[in-house]
C-alpha cells in the first residue's frame, strides 16, 4: 500500500509539472495582453488588468471576444509592500474602470473579485 501511495504521488507530481510546462490549450484564443496589462485566465475567461497611477482598468474576454461588462461589478484589492488599497470598478464601455490615485508598480499584487451575470470570479495578478 505504501508503494502504491508513492507511485501515485510521483504521478501527480510529474503530471502537474508537465501540465504547468505545457503552454498550449485546447482552445483557439491566446492569452496575450491587448491593452498593455497583465492577463490571467479564470473559468475560460481572460482577465486583463491595466494598472496605472491614475487609472485601473479590467478587460474581460470570453474565448477571445470582449465580454459584456455593462452590468458587471468588480472590486480590486492592490497590495504594494505593506500598503493595501481597495478600488471599486464601474462599467466604462467595454471594460471596468476606476480613476484616482493608485500606488502601483512592478511587484504589486492585485486581487480582482468580479461578478458578471450573477456569477462571481476571482483573478489574481502580479504587476510587471
Amino acid at each position: 500500500m505504501k508503494a502504491l501511495n508513492l507511485i501515485a504521488a510521483g504521478l501527480i507530481a510529474t503530471g502537474g509539472a508537465a501540465w504547468a510546462a505545457d503552454d498550449k490549450h485546447d482552445h483557439a484564443h491566446e492569452h496575450k495582453p491587448l491593452h498593455g496589462g497583465v492577463v490571467v485566465e479564470v473559468k475560460d475567461v481572460d482577465f486583463e488588468l491595466v494598472a496605472k497611477p491614475t487609472v485601473i482598468q479590467l478587460h474581460l474576454r470570453d474565448h477571445g471576444k470582449a465580454a459584456d461588462v455593462s452590468k458587471a461589478t468588480a472590486k480590486v484589492t492592490l497590495l504594494t509592500g505593506t500598503e493595501k488599497q481597495e478600488v471599486e470598478l464601474k462599467p466604462a464601455g467595454d471594460k471596468l474602470e476606476a480613476t484616482g490615485s493608485f500606488k502601483v508598480g512592478p511587484g504589486t499584487k492585485a486581487v480582482a473579485v468580479v461578478t458578471v451575470a450573477g456569477k462571481p470570479a476571482t483573478a489574481r495578478f502580479t504587476l510587471k
